[in-house]
């Protein structure tokens, strides 16, 4: 009986992910395997637990109620662990996080960083990239998300706000009338961003909100490639203050309309609630947050 617990945790783990290839990937076994040791657990208990097609797997009756006994015994388990984890002084195991690219040199990665040094028996991987992640399929344990979330079931904590100004290179702006509303915008160039509404909403200190939508020749799907194509005066951008901070007093770049505002971004960290690393998971983000 000892052997098939381990056997129960994977095909609990096959079903919350959803393919024999996604938990495999989860648990470092080749897919095969995985395979092979759900349908040794179905010559175990004498019971056809899962339903495979080429394209998906599906709980056979007898395996929807199997399954609620799998969960129960790994999250029993995970609790202890959780338990003598919270005990212990210092942090240990590993982490994957996703981070968004144009936050590599911002303070949030240093902070990711410094944990590392206070913690030297945590590893951490760090995936920094601006296409969106799917945290299950692409098995990362905690996603550093900015902008605005969307309803799911993951657990989340905001850990703070991107300022965000519109800009362009100095030159480019020279060479047009200086804008005095969001609607003289309209006929300058923009750079957008693929991850982003076309439309910028502009909100004045009388409490007037205006969207613009301006013309667009180039979109790229990074937040550096916007930062690199505004410096070489391809036109105007949004992007984060401490991007073009050093910029804007350098004279490389103008901040545009500054008595309008843009509605900052917030910063969240996102991880599944039945994470198996819960307790380092959880200490890592507040560790972010403070």
């Amino acid at each position: 009986m000892i052997d098939y617990l381990r056997h129960m945790a994977i095909f609990a783990r096959v079903v919350d992910l959803g393919s024999f290839r996604a938990a495999a990937k989860d648990i470092g076994l080749a897919p095969s395997r995985v395979s092979e040791i759900v349908t040794d657990l179905e010559d175990f208990v004498g019971a056809t637990l899962l339903n495979r097609t080429t394209r998906q797997i599906a709980l056979t009756n007898e395996g929807r109620k199997f399954y609620a006994h799998a969960v129960e015994m790994v999250r029993s388990a995970e609790d202890g662990l959780d338990e003598l984890n919270a005990l212990s002084l210092e942090p240990a195991g590993s982490l994957r996080v996703s981070v968004p690219a144009f936050m590599s040199s911002s303070s949030l990665a240093i902070a990711m960083g410094d944990f590392t040094r206070r913690h030297p028996n945590v590893d951490l991987s760090i995936s920094f990239t601006d296409l969106p992640v799917d945290l299950l399929r692409d098995g990362f344990d905690l996603n550093i998300r900015v902008g605005w979330l969307d309803n799911s079931s993951m657990m989340s904590r905001k850990l703070g706000e991107i300022e965000r100004v519109l800009v362009s290179g100095v030159d480019y702006a020279k060479a047009r009338p200086d804008p005095k509303q969001p609607r003289d915008l309209e006929t300058w160039d923009w750079i957008r961003y693929a991850q982003r509404s076309n439309a910028m909403e502009l909100h004045s200190g009388t409490g007037r909100s205006v969207k613009v939508t301006g013309r667009s020749r180039l979109q790229v799907d990074s937040i550096d490639a916007l930062l690199h194509y505004a410096r070489l005066n391809f036109g105007v951008t949004v992007l984060p203050r401490y991007l073009v901070d050093q910029g804007l007093n350098s004279g490389v770049f103008t901040e545009l309309l500054e008595s309008w505002k843009l509605a900052p971004l917030g910063i969240y960290a996102v991880w599944p609630d039945q994470s198996r690393r819960e307790n380092l998971t959880v200490h890592f983000v507040r560790f972010l947050a403070e």
